[in-house]
């Protein structure tokens, strides 16, 4: 079974930084690809940031130049680095990856943007 662990997440001030990390339960991660997305209570979940074994990394528009996706295929790990926060970022962050065309999804870690 594969399971996904986040963290990282919490409370900062507009124009701050921070780096969600995302711990993989899976053989040959490398091979998978990975990605983040946000969703807020009651609203779908959207695409932030995704990362295939060995294509190059696809962004939401409104995380362009903010946000990298990285991952450590040596720890199972995907990472994302998100700087310049604004309030409008705040959600819940959710890592997932596609197994064999299944998708798989990390219980979440919360991302609050505020002065």
């Amino acid at each position: 079974q594969v399971q996904l662990v986040e963290s990282g997440g919490g409370l900062v001030r507009p124009g701050g930084s921070l780096r969600l990390s995302c711990a993989a339960s899976v053989n040959m991660f490398s091979i998978y690809a990975v990605g983040w997305y946000r969703q807020a209570p009651g609203k779908q979940r959207d695409l932030v940031a995704a990362a295939t074994s060995g294509g190059t990394p696809k962004y939401a528009d409104s995380v362009k130049g903010r946000f990298t996706i990285a991952r450590d295929n040596a720890k199972n790990t995907v990472y994302l680095q998100m700087n310049t926060l604004k309030p409008e970022d705040t959600d819940g962050y959710y890592c997932s990856i596609k197994v064999f065309g299944l998708d798989y999804w990390g219980q979440g870690t919360q991302v609050t943007v505020s002065s």
